[in-house]
């Protein structure tokens, strides 16, 4: 090979796949490094994707360590399927300092991806899932993106009314304050003023009571 044929092949990428396939989910062994925990909430989002469409993505094993770099998720939900599920994956013929740089640079350069909230916007609209986790995954990616505002009353629209007829009191909170600082944060947040001398108050706020009654005498 010429010198000038070398400088050409440095300026593309070097292929790291060596092979592909699929096995069974007991066959691959977690990396050692890995650093990812996996929420019921994801789990329960990827499973409801692996439902409806399959597998459309491989995992990596390397081919050196026979260790996973990505995709211990999905090989965990095969797992409960039974061990003789398949799992597609890809190898790739990397050292261990490069394997470690997989571990730790895979997913957060994916996350460090911005949203265009207009193509995002269209991209939802033509999502039809019948996965509630799922689609609360999606709510909170739309939220989250800007597409849409999380409106509370929203949530509530159609519940049927509540009332309650029993006001006892269900327990008490008692909280102490290192300051008379920290005191006057804490009004703020509840809306109420309080002083050294308060003994009590309600929250959400409520018309003052007579504590001696003897319905809410405190025995203790």
């Amino acid at each position: 090979m010429s010198a000038r044929q070398d400088r050409q092949q440095q300026k593309g990428w070097r292929n790291r796949i060596v092979s592909s396939g699929e096995k069974p989910a007991s066959d691959y062994l977690a990396h050692h490094l890995n650093w990812r925990v996996h929420p019921r909430a994801q789990q329960d989002a990827l499973e409801g994707v692996l439902d409806q469409v399959g597998w459309v993505q491989n995992v990596i094993e390397s081919a050196r360590s026979g260790e996973l770099l990505d995709g211990h998720a999905r090989v965990m939900l095969a797992l409960r399927r039974g061990d003789d599920t398949p799992v597609p994956y890809v190898q790739v013929d990397v050292s261990p300092e490069e394997e470690a740089l997989i571990l730790s640079t895979l997913d957060p350069l994916s996350a460090m991806a911005a949203a265009d909230k207009e193509q995002l916007d269209a991209l939802l609209r033509d999502v039809d899932t019948g996965s509630a986790a799922l689609q609360s995954m999606l709510g909170k990616l739309a939220a989250d993106s800007g597409v849409t505002k999380f409106d509370p009353m929203a949530e509530w629209e159609g519940m049927p009314e509540f009332e309650q007829e029993d006001l006892t009191p269900a327990f008490a909170v008692k909280v102490n304050f290192r300051s008379a600082e920290d005191l006057r944060a804490f009004a703020a947040l509840l809306g109420q003023p309080l002083t050294e001398n308060t003994r009590s108050v309600w929250y959400p706020q409520a018309e003052k009571i007579d504590m001696s009654s003897e319905l809410y005498r405190d025995e203790s």
